[in-house]
């Protein structure tokens, strides 16, 4: 047992040590004072990393766990700075990502009486974290923030928040470091895979002569991408992904049918129509896949397999379901399965794949398709690549193929814009020797623009590439389709010249304004390391998105390609953007 006189802010950074920790993303305040001063006179070898908004500290520990697998810790001050991390937090819980998130709050005397810079951020955040904790003692550091990193990175991964007084972070430690965990209510999956379901799904899936495998973000998070390529060879099965699940599986391979739903390819979702079994493997069934429900995969045997069981049957109920990790799952699978007779089924789905590619027309004005795809030409689709949520992140998923796992980072399940910018720099401070692009629209890289004062400061030489229309280019494409193109607040008028705000913080800057400078820039940009670069790109303002799914429609009406003039009016969606 290892005692020591010390306070809890120093105890705190000795504890976030222990669990590995490299960097803490976040802004000081009067609460957390005791903690930012332990960082001195308890020093580590931890790098603090001072943002410019606490919304941007989130967004970074996001950033840095998705594209390291690892958890990540947030540290913000009391009140609005906590209130400030709650949009980072829904991103994460949304998307299952290991995050701790570590909070200042007033005395413990003064809680709930109105207190300067006071907030329950505990209630607060409640519905959006998997766990949260109160402090109340100096002593009760050491367990806690093992159980929370515990909590973050098993099971479901997700966010934990813990909110410390500054009584607590300021008072004196005299208890173990090194204390156990006590977390008797916390059950996980045992890991022990039923091998009678696992035989169950074995036989279901050697009568299917039109199977798809689709993977979601839980094959990423278990680490069973290579084991999922082997089982698809060894059934000669096609597999589509989530939007999350982009790297689960190569889509460069013969067998990938790249990622479906609202916005995936056609052919992936032309196959869910058709398939006679489908395989689902760490993926919820979110809506922007199924479209509507009743009509999902209706001929289809539905196999769904989760660590988490409140996603069986929450969206589409089916046949066979299986609670289990996903690498674990696979590999006891793929010992009871052979060869599939796919040839007939292969061939069609070839077939489409030649009838509807993603394309675009690189006539006329320049396209956000033309430049992304040229950044994954020049980058040999090695490039992590970020996005922030809007046209330009599907065109991205459409267009940046992607091979590898932890390598497509996007906020899927909150659609959070401002997500790309401090994400990208969370990335790069993972992912150091790789290449960072950070693809947004003008609209969310302006939430978090101020973000490029701590990629200037740190020179990290992310690529900040702003597709810029003008527009809220998703929420226009919809007005223009189902609501007779009555735009209403989506006009972008008095956008900055964003070269010049580049150059304000001393950051490399290229415009981009012409289809035949793509190349040349792209290329520069690519090659530039001095630090950050900004790539402003005045693209093609009225350019829509295919193929589509309308929101909540089956997916038999999706549309391939722009409506023709004069053509039958679209129905409104009855799902949101």
């Amino acid at each position: 047992m290892e005692k020591t006189v010390m306070d809890g802010g120093q105890a705190l950074i000795k504890c976030l040590e222990a669990e590995g920790v490299e960097y803490i993303f976040g802004y000081s305040g009067g609460s957390v004072i005791p903690i930012f001063d332990a960082m001195i006179t308890a020093p580590s070898n931890i790098k603090f990393v001072l943002v410019r908004h606490e919304q941007g500290a989130a967004h970074m520990a996001d950033g840095y766990a998705r594209a390291t697998g690892k958890p990540a810790v947030t540290l913000v001050t009391s009140g609005p700075g906590a209130t400030n991390v709650i949009t980072g937090i829904m991103t994460a819980h949304m998307d299952s990502v290991p995050m701790v998130i570590l909070t200042g709050q007033s005395v413990s005397w003064m809680i709930g009486k109105d207190a300067f810079q006071e907030a329950d951020i505990f209630g607060i955040t409640m519905p959006v974290v998997k766990h949260s904790y109160l402090l109340k003692s100096p002593n009760d550091i050491p367990r806690t923030v093992r159980e929370a990193f515990h909590i973050a990175t098993t099971g479901r991964p997700g966010p934990v928040l813990i909110d410390i007084p500054k009584d607590v972070s300021a008072g004196s430690f005299t208890a173990d470091l090194h204390a156990e965990m006590d977390i008797p209510g916390y059950k996980l999956h045992s890991g022990k895979i039923d091998l009678a379901k696992v035989k169950e799904i074995a036989e279901a899936i050697s009568k299917s002569q039109r199977p798809v495998i689709l993977a979601g973000h839980g094959v990423l998070i278990s680490g069973g991408h290579k084991e999922l390529r082997a089982l698809a060879e060894k059934l000669n099965a096609p597999v589509t992904t989530t939007l999350l699940g982009k790297g689960a599986f190569p889509e460069t391979h013969k067998l990938s049918l790249g990622w479906l739903g609202m916005h995936g390819t056609a052919y992936a979702n032309k196959a869910m129509c058709e398939c006679d079994l489908l395989l689902n493997i760490g993926s919820r069934f979110d809506d922007r896949i199924i479209g509507d429900p009743k009509f999902f995969c209706k001929e289809a045997t539905v196999i769904h397999v989760d660590i988490d069981p409140a996603e069986i049957g929450k969206m589409i109920r089916p046949q066979i379901h299986c609670i289990a990790d996903a690498k674990l799952f696979i590999e006891e699978l793929s010992k009871h399965v052979g060869k599939l007779n796919t040839g007939e089924w292969l061939k069609t789905l070839d077939g489409w794949k030649q009838k509807y590619p993603l394309k675009f027309k690189r006539q006329g004005n320049l396209k956000m398709q033309h430049v992304i795809d040229e950044f994954y030409k020049l980058s040999n689709g090695k490039a992590v690549v970020v996005t922030d949520v809007g046209q330009h992140q599907m065109w991205a998923a459409q267009f940046y193929k992607t091979d590898a796992p932890n390598n497509f980072l996007s906020s899927g399940g909150a659609g959070t814009m401002g997500f790309g910018v401090p994400a990208a720099i969370g990335a790069q401070f993972g992912r150091p020797k790789d290449t960072v692009i950070a693809f947004c629209g003008d609209g969310g890289f302006q939430m978090t623009e101020f973000e490029l004062a701590t990629a200037a400061l740190h020179k990290l030489p992310i690529k900040f590439v702003v597709l810029n229309n003008h527009y809220l280019g998703m929420v226009r494409q919809w007005q223009e389709l189902f609501y007779d193109d009555r735009t209403c607040g989506v006009d972008l008028e008095g956008n900055p010249d964003f070269v010049k705000l580049a150059d304000a913080y001393g950051i490399k800057g290229f415009n981009l304004r012409r289809p035949g400078d793509v190349k040349r820039i792209v290329k520069a940009a690519l090659a530039y390391n001095k630090g950050p670069c900004l790539i402003n790109c005045e693209v093609e303002k009225t350019d829509n998105v295919f193929p589509m799914i309308p929101a909540g429609k089956r997916i038999e009406a999706m549309i391939i390609e722009a409506p023709k003039a004069g053509s039958k009016k679209l129905e409104k969606p009855t799902g949101s953007t």
